[in-house]
């Protein structure tokens, strides 16, 4: 399989000896028993498994996560800091340190993404880069008034998704309820495959019993 640039080499999966097998390539045999895996049946053929993670500079109008050092693959740890960001229209993303507000053109390519735009609001799409522009240049964002637990890239963040809900006249997310609404499922899924990937990459694959067939 060919690597990806997000989330490396994309896992696939097929089926064999009663096992959901991951790997990065199917191999020619079975690593339990020595047989040929070719798919006899459309339910043996090999699965692509869809990595959690985007390059964030190809996400339009989205809230970012990654690890603040590192990326998720290779070096998070579950405990480890986390940044957030907002991507322009243009492959930008804008995020808050203790050095202000930082325009990267790099460094997001592995990302988890929560896309904020519904298709085809077009308005919202036209104006964001400006929206996020001013947003920016407001006293609140200097480098001073950086706090890392009160005042962080997440207030940031959430405080620009509520001025643009604001603009489209709707009501305001608090951290808590963004966060569980929209955030931990992603961050739940992306934890399940770091793990299923480092796995595959110490051995060479992965191994589970099959699920029985609901009847």
């Amino acid at each position: 399989m060919q690597a990806t640039e997000a989330g490396r080499r994309r896992l696939v999966r097929f089926h064999h000896c009663r096992q959901d097998i991951y790997c990065f390539e199917v191999p020619p045999q079975c690593p339990f028993c020595g047989q040929g895996v070719g798919a006899r049946r459309l339910e043996e053929a090999a699965l692509s498994i869809d990595s959690p993670f985007v390059d964030g500079h190809r996400e339009k109008c989205s809230f970012l996560l990654k690890p603040t050092q590192g990326t998720f693959l290779r070096d998070y740890d579950g405990h480890s800091d986390l940044h957030v960001g907002i991507s322009s229209t243009h492959g930008t993303v804008y995020s808050y340190t203790a050095l202000g507000v930082q325009r990267d053109g790099e460094g997001w390519e592995q990302s988890v993404s929560v896309p904020l735009l519904p298709p085809h609001a077009w308005a919202l799409l036209n104006q964001w880069d400006k929206y996020l522009e001013d947003f920016c240049a407001a006293a609140t964002w200097l480098p001073h008034r950086y706090e890392e637990n009160l005042h962080n890239c997440y207030t940031f963040a959430l405080a620009f998704i509520n001025a643009v809900l604001r603009a489209d006249g709707s009501g305001p997310l608090d951290k808590h309820e963004f966060t569980e609404r929209f955030v931990l499922p992603r961050t739940r899924t992306a934890s399940k495959y770091i793990t299923l990937h480092r796995a595959v990459e110490a051995h060479g694959f992965h191994a589970t019993a099959m699920q029985p067939a609901e009847s």
